[in-house]
């Protein structure tokens, strides 16, 4: 349900709403309703910023209109369509990002975030996202072009297809410590399984944001035997020591690769994590190539990838990227075989895995946020987290 600010209802509840890119408010509108018999209301408790929030503030994936912002969020449950049967109001949900049905051709094929039924205007087999054309299944709070579903950086939020993806947790367990399996945590842990990890690997994971970081945290999870990250922000770099306990290059004053081949005896890391996507540092001069070639953002930590990994390695992608590149290194690509990974992480096929680890303290993921604010400072956080000011890794809003 689109954000409605000029509507005739009355309006009640607060939430962050996108305007124009570095123009995001927190103003009053529409509560959500129930608009289909799978429908849940939830009374949001605790939502995250996340960097993929920051590609619509900054205008790489446009939003024509505005729209209520957030994927990564959780709270209790308000209301129910009469056709959810497996939640009770106030039961406390965690809501996976990606809307599926959980019966299409594709969600029967375990792949949640292609689901067919989801994103009513503009999905289809093209992929062509730069067109607005054949995107996959919707997104809770990501733009028209993934279904105009309204996100949870709110008061309440409508929760689609509620008989299939939220999970009930614990309430033993604090909002802190589950909120990221909504997206972070099963991004991270979906690089490293698509890493093939048998136990023994080097993983090299490029960026130490939220998302980079639980890959490392994954990595460890599934039995890595040297995890390394990589980052141009020292207080990142500081931040992933901590947290995940890895080795760590600054980028900004290293040669990456070559470093990365001397810790690895010549060879590389067996995988490798593109944890940054588009949004990558760029110097002027990059930034005026990428308006000859009209291109958005830059794939250098992609090339870096293709470059560090060994030969028959695997590279996983988990950034975000929303153009066509004229020099992708398709070479390196074919001439290493590497196999390279890629897409939205396949949430409802790991969340029970990763709650159940969770509640068993064997993976902490709380110790990655460093702002914990009201609703109310979001617009202020938004600019906070997207300059890198104030040590900022990850904030969570509290409605």
């Amino acid at each position: 349900m689109a954000a409605e600010l000029n509507g005739s209802e009355k309006l009640k509840m607060k939430a962050l709403v996108f305007h124009k890119p570095k123009d995001v408010r927190v103003d009053t509108v529409n509560d959500p309703k129930i608009e289909h018999e799978q429908d849940a209301i939830i009374r949001v408790t605790s939502t995250g910023i996340c960097g993929s929030d920051l590609h619509i503030y900054n205008g790489m994936v446009p939003q024509p209109r505005p729209m209520v912002l957030g994927h990564e969020f959780m709270g209790v449950v308000e209301e129910l369509g009469t056709g959810v049967t497996n939640l009770r109001v106030g039961d406390r949900v965690v809501v996976p990002f990606p809307v599926s049905c959980g019966k299409c051709h594709f969600c029967d094929m375990q792949l949640p975030t292609h689901c067919e039924r989801s994103n009513e205007k503009t999905y289809g087999p093209e992929g062509d996202i730069i067109k607005g054309k054949g995107a996959g299944g919707a997104l809770y709070g990501y733009t028209d072009i993934y279904g105009g579903v309204d996100g949870g950086q709110a008061e309440y939020a409508r929760v689609r297809y509620a008989h299939y993806n939220p999970r009930i947790v614990p309430d033993s367990l604090t909002d802190e410590q589950v909120l990221f399996l909504t997206d972070i945590f099963p991004t991270g842990w979906a690089a490293v399984e698509w890493g093939e990890i048998k136990g023994g690997e080097t993983v090299a994971v490029f960026g130490c944001g939220p998302v980079g970081i639980m890959a490392q945290k994954a990595a460890w999870l599934k039995g890595a035997k040297r995890v390394i990250g990589i980052d141009i922000e020292e207080y990142r770099l500081e931040k992933a020591r901590a947290a995940a306990r890895v080795e760590t290059i600054n980028a900004w004053d290293t040669d990456t690769v070559k470093m990365i081949r001397e810790l690895t005896h010549g060879y590389g890391a067996d995988v490798c994590i593109d944890a940054v996507g588009m949004e990558a540092h760029r110097s002027t001069a990059e930034k005026v190539m990428n308006v000859v070639h009209m291109e958005k953002g830059t794939m250098k930590v992609l090339e870096s990838c293709l470059a560090a990994v060994r030969r028959g390695g695997t590279v996983s992608v988990v950034g975000v990227y929303g153009s066509p590149y004229d020099n992708f290194p398709l070479y390196k690509w074919f001439d290493k075989g590497i196999k390279l990974r890629g897409g939205q992480a396949l949430v409802q096929n790991y969340i029970d895995l990763l709650l159940e680890m969770v509640v068993n303290g064997k993976v902490v993921l709380d110790d990655v946020i460093t702002h914990k604010v009201p609703l109310s400072e979001a617009s202020h956080m938004y600019k906070i987290f997207n300059d890198k000011d104030d040590n900022c890794v990850k904030v969570v809003l509290k409605p």
